[in-house]
């Protein structure tokens, strides 16, 4: 897997994770401060990739545990794709 590739997952889960957070409910602030973090940015700049920034196994593991959902859904193809 080439470099290319592998920031086309870290987008897709950054995606993903938008997704899921939006059907909870959850502001990008509230899952940020649900994680630990006291500002936005960890959560904003992850789920668009902004400056190769990306969510870690950790921070997944943790942010499928705060929205009830299995951590596999973030690396499903076919959910980066619904509006």
């Amino acid at each position: 897997m080439n470099d290319i590739e592998i920031a086309e997952k870290h987008k897709m889960i950054g995606r993903n994770v938008a997704i899921f957070r939006k059907r909870k409910g959850l502001s990008q602030l509230e899952l940020s401060l649900s994680l630990g973090h006291k500002s936005v940015s960890i959560v904003a700049s992850a789920e668009r990739f902004y400056k190769g920034k990306h969510f870690n196994i950790e921070h997944l593991l943790k942010i499928s545990d705060i929205l009830g959902v299995p951590i596999s859904v973030f690396f499903e193809p076919e959910i980066g794709s619904e509006n």
